[in-house]
């Protein structure tokens, strides 16, 4: 047994999903609120418009600087003392710049250059953080890059239209470079303070070695002197000594030789042939053997040497019969005066004498001397200076503009779209 089962009948066509965007509608329903697109579009452009127009202008200049041709460094490095290349000298200018301190005494100098942008309810370290946050840029070399050109380094300032821009970016470079010069010019000076306070100690320690030394021979001289004096004395006594021994023992001889001329009977000089011929007139014969040369001193007689002996013993001092004696008198005589003692005591300008001090003395001299012009040191160049610009910045009007068109257009159609779908509720309902 069959069953009639009915069987559902199947569309050809299934019917399009509602949540389906129809592009042909859409254009359709925009296209028919074209004219408030326009409106709204107008009304944002012409928005857009008085805000370009209206907004105060921004104005850019900035100036840079550069390394300075060796030959502006010539004198400052000619002096011998201080030497600074043209690399170091932008260096030091680029941090001077660079420098907080450097800006912010510059504004404080010239604040009238800055009135449109200070605020009465705001220090003067306030007004110009803001100024130099938001106002000026410093520029200079990127070191993370490879740069084929020179180093450099400079200064960007944005301001708004009624301030003199050049003149005071133009016044930040200034002031910076003549506040290195200032520092380079108190280096110099300490550089050459310190020198002339080394030359000064080496003079004084050159003088007080000489001194030293002076000293030192004069004492060398007075002891070889008092030695030499010593010496002197001690062979003068030696020798007087030694001589009246010699008298003494002379005496004694005398004393001996007079004893015997007594017993011979001999008075007056005699040799042995004259004694032999008084011996046989007399009838005795007395033959003497002489083995010398020289008669024994009995043979002057009594006379001669009684005359001998008392001379001898009213002999005060034996020096007139050693020549040594008088040579060592005279030497004496010399050593009371030493004249190269009294030439180095005598000496009035004792700087003559020192070989370095005529060298030290033309280095203070040259130190002393020493003249940079810091006002015609060029310790950079100005490559770029800082000129009044033609054009702000900002606002770009242009750029403003086509902005508010498209803001505009975009604004149009999103308002078209929604009164679009207001306008298909109500018709739905």
């Amino acid at each position: 047994m069959s069953s009639n089962i009915p069987v559902p009948h199947m569309p050809n066509h299934t019917a399009p999903d509602a949540d389906e965007i129809d592009l042909f509608e859409l254009f359709q329903s925009i296209w028919q609120e074209r004219i408030l697109i326009v409106i709204i579009t107008a009304v944002v452009t012409a928005l857009t418009l008085i805000y370009a127009l209206a907004a105060t202008p921004i104005y850019q200049v900035q100036s840079i600087v550069k390394p300075a041709p060796i030959k502006d460094l010539d004198e400052l490095n000619g002096t011998g003392i201080y030497n600074l290349s043209p690399a170091e000298a932008l260096v030091q200018v680029g941090a001077s710049l660079e420098s907080y301190e450097t800006r912010l005494g510059y504004f404080k100098a010239n604040q009238e250059l800055f009135e449109p942008l200070i605020s009465a309810d705001r220090s003067v370290e306030q007004n110009f953080e803001r100024i130099n946050r938001e106002y000026i840029k410093i520029l200079k070399t990127d070191a993370k890059k490879a740069e084929d050109f020179a180093d450099y380094v400079g200064i960007q300032f944005q301001y708004p239209k009624g301030m003199d821009g050049a003149k005071i970016t133009n016044g930040f470079v200034e002031h910076a470079v003549n506040l290195e010069k200032q520092r380079i010019a108190a280096s110099l000076e300490v550089v050459i303070n310190n020198q002339l306070e080394r030359l000064r100690r080496k003079i004084s320690n050159a003088r007080a070695g000489y001194e030293a030394s002076k000293e030192s021979e004069i004492a060398q001289l007075t002891e070889k002197d008092v030695l030499k004096k010593a010496q002197l004395l001690d062979e003068l006594a030696a020798l007087r000594e030694e001589l009246k021994v010699r008298r003494q023992n002379r005496i004694m001889q005398l004393d001996e030789a007079i004893a015997i001329a007594k017993s011979l009977g001999i008075k007056k000089p005699a040799t042995p042939s004259s004694l032999a011929n008084e011996t046989r007139a007399s009838g005795s014969v007395i033959r003497t053997e002489v083995n010398n040369q020289q008669n024994p001193l009995y043979f002057m007689g009594t006379d001669a040497l009684s005359a001998e002996r008392a001379a001898l013993m009213a002999r005060e001092s034996d020096d007139f019969t050693s020549g040594r004696i008088v040579e060592i008198n005279t030497a004496l005589k010399l050593l009371e005066h030493n004249r190269q003692i009294e030439v180095l005591q005598a000496r009035e300008n004792e700087d003559l004498f020192l070989a370095e001090l005529a060298e030290n003395r033309k280095e203070i001299s040259r130190l002393k001397s020493l003249e940079v012009d810091m006002d015609k040191l060029n310790l950079v160049r100005i490559d770029q200076v800082a000129v009044e610009p033609t054009s702000p910045i900002k606002p770009n009007k242009k750029l403003i503009v086509a902005i508010g068109i498209v803001l505009g257009g975009m604004l149009g159609v999103f308002a078209a779209l929604i009164r679009s779908m207001i306008r298909k509720r109500k018709n739905a309902v």
